[in-house]
């Protein structure tokens, strides 16, 4: 329950990382998207170093349901786990959306009207979640220190290299549903970006299973 509990709480000051960025870049950026975005992919990437830092020995640090179930399914975390991880990467993201509103005096919650949607923005999203879970299959134990930045390191790379400033994550997806803010998506949207997702880490399985060697635990 304590690595569940910190997986909720890692994966909500993810969420409040992202939106909170993303809020206060658009309001700084005075119309300039580009500078917006740069803010937002900056901030989200230096946040997710810390928060792997901070949280691998308490959780493993998933904060993303395509990881945990790519990591169960290579047996690298235990099975009976896995629900309650999910649960708590659920209901971690929506809370740190919540956070992130009450810093910035915004309703808790909100549905968002940003359009997210098409071939373009679903592509994006197999090949955002193929090169995160890809990454992280490929860590072993002699690199392992090198995870929070080559994780950070790809996703802000990624917000710039994809259509969908690659969200590549279940649960990051769900809760920037209930933000009407720079990094919000529609709710109706959502379910495209999920499917894409998980067929993108199945993709990075089968890649994995292929092109190396079995990697040891």
């Amino acid at each position: 329950m304590r690595s569940a509990a910190s997986e909720a709480v890692g994966t909500a000051l993810l969420l409040a990382a992202i939106v909170g960025s993303g809020i206060m870049g658009e309001r700084l950026a005075q119309g300039n998207l580009a500078i917006a975005l740069l803010a937002n992919a900056l901030a989200t990437g230096f946040a997710l170093i810390a928060l792997i830092i901070a949280f691998t020995a308490r959780s493993g640090a998933h904060f993303n349901p395509v990881v945990t179930l790519a990591l169960a399914a290579t047996r690298r975390f235990p099975r009976q786990r896995v629900a309650p991880y999910l649960a708590a990467q659920f209901a971690g993201a929506v809370a740190g959306v919540a956070a992130a509103h009450a810093m910035f005096d915004l309703p808790l919650l909100q549905a968002s009207e940003t359009v997210r949607s098409g071939p373009g923005q679903w592509w994006s999203e197999v090949v955002a979640t193929f090169g995160l879970v890809f990454l992280v299959l490929s860590l072993e134990r002699k690199t392992a220190w090198a995870a929070p930045f080559a994780v950070g390191s790809y996703i802000t790379a990624a917000y710039w290299f994809t259509a969908s400033t690659s969200f590549a994550n279940p649960a990051v997806t769900l809760a920037r549903g209930f933000t009407n803010t720079f990094a919000g998506i529609g709710v109706g949207n959502v379910p495209g970006f999920v499917a894409c997702q998980v067929i993108g880490a199945a993709l990075a399985l089968v890649a994995d299973r292929v092109l190396r060697a079995e990697i040891a635990p």
